[in-house]
């Protein structure tokens, strides 16, 4: 219950005011979020890379309302790569990007414009020689976002996707995805959706992440553990004998479980930080709050202990 409340908060203006507009909240929103501002993306990204973690990068930006907005979206993302490049992290760094904050949700031709706008991020990540993985968001832009990935597979096949194992339709997509040259990060899910469509306890979402992990880790492709529990990264580690250090990854949140993603790291694993940086930071922040107990207490007790 307190999960769905929370999500049902993530899409709610007044609570987003009542949250963005309290002083109190910013200091407990930057252990989830590196800042605002490139500069701060860039700086998160050194400390990072300095004990041997990698990085992916996502400016954020859900509510994106016209092509200009989604314009600046491609702007932002183009100067952090260059910035990533010019500070020597884009061997070590890549950048994630939702679709709809490029333009996917406008009334008019917004599949077609988020992908000549995400073609226009992937031609500058080449440059910077670094990579691009597309993020999933709630199950209606599933096939838009697979769609759009085919196109730009075409001219940069390097390009990832994030699959999100509580839908049940994952399983044959990972499936379709794992082949030679695919990069798939395996999540769990961070959206509230219809029993129709998705597992709606741990435990089946659990059961259905190993499941999905088993198709990937068997296949050619480029397996992503993005997880923070210890009982599936263990799996993950089983399930990818024989591939070697090189032959997938571990990926965390930033902010979340910090510890063991430097334990990861030492031990010679790769481990990756998903980064979130922006403005538009209140859907992101609600939606880490809702998919752990912890973090909720550590909400308020920040909150208490500020106060």
């Amino acid at each position: 219950m307190l999960r769905s409340a929370l999500l049902a908060a993530s899409r709610s203006a007044a609570t987003r005011s009542l949250v963005e507009g309290t002083p109190l909240t910013r200091p407990v929103v930057r252990r989830f979020v590196a800042g605002e501002t490139t500069a701060d993306a860039i700086a998160a990204t050194g400390e990072l890379l300095a004990d041997g973690r990698l990085v992916t990068l996502d400016h954020l930006g859900e509510d994106t309302k016209d092509a200009a907005q989604a314009a600046g979206t491609v702007r932002a993302y183009v100067e952090l790569l260059k910035r990533l490049d010019d500070a020597g992290y884009a061997d070590r760094a890549e950048v994630s990007v939702k679709l709809s904050a490029v333009g996917q949700f406008l009334p008019v031709d917004g599949e077609k414009i988020a992908l000549e706008n995400a073609r226009a991020i992937c031609s500058a990540a080449a440059d910077a020689g670094t990579t691009v993985t597309l993020d999933m968001e709630d199950h209606s832009t599933t096939d838009s976002t697979l769609s759009v990935l085919r196109e730009l597979r075409v001219d940069f096949p390097w390009v990832g996707a994030v699959l999100q194992a509580y839908l049940r339709r994952t399983e044959q997509d990972c499936r379709d995805l794992a082949v030679a040259g695919s990069r798939v990060r395996l999540c769990k899910g961070a959206y509230q959706e219809p029993e129709s469509v998705a597992y709606q306890s741990k435990a089946e979402v659990d059961l259905a992440y190993v499941r999905c992990l088993k198709v990937l880790m068997a296949g050619e492709g480029y397996p992503m553990v993005a997880s923070h529990d210890p009982r599936l990264i263990a799996i993950a580690g089983e399930l990818a004998a024989g591939r070697g250090a090189d032959g997938y990854e571990h990926q965390m949140l930033y902010g979340i479980r910090p510890d063991e993603q430097v334990r990861l790291a030492a031990e010679g694993q790769r481990m990756r930080v998903y980064v979130p940086y922006g403005g538009e930071w209140y859907g992101y922040f609600m939606r880490r709050l809702a998919e752990r107990p912890a973090n909720v207490a550590f909400f308020l007790r920040s909150l208490a202990t500020t106060g």
